[in-house]
């Protein structure tokens, strides 16, 4: 028994369409809106550059290590684990023996990932 393929008309993306409108309206009114009724006074105090009620001392273009970066794009790599892990671990019955297996192959790469950073020492600071 054959089925027939489905098609889909321009008319079923409306909704989409509609919450994308709604969306993007809601952001351009908001963002009019309080540049209108917002307060304008401007002062040498109200626009000195402050970060978290301190001062800013020295000059912003310091080179900083490059290790404080490669932590945080490390961080952000293997912290993305977590978004492949949860679906599979929620899915487990489902997936079976095989879903098993990719699972373990996924994690020893980013295990054989996480072992050659550390030979690297990228992660130790002097």
């Amino acid at each position: 028994m054959e089925t027939a393929p489905v098609n889909q008309l321009p008319s079923d993306y409306l909704p989409i369409l509609i919450q994308f409108a709604a969306a993007l309206g809601f952001v351009v009114f908001s963002m009019v809106v309080t540049h209108l009724i917002g307060p304008k006074r401007h002062s040498k105090v109200k626009d000195a550059a402050w970060e978290s009620g301190i001062e800013s001392v020295g000059n912003a273009r310091t080179p900083i290590s490059y290790k404080y970066f490669m932590t945080a794009i490390l961080f952000v790599l293997f912290d993305v684990e977590i978004i492949f892990l949860y679906p599979w671990a929620v899915n487990f019955k489902e997936f079976g023996f095989d879903g098993f297996i990719q699972m373990l192959v996924f994690m020893a790469l980013l295990l054989i990932g996480f072992f050659y950073v550390i030979k690297k020492g990228i992660l130790k600071w002097e």
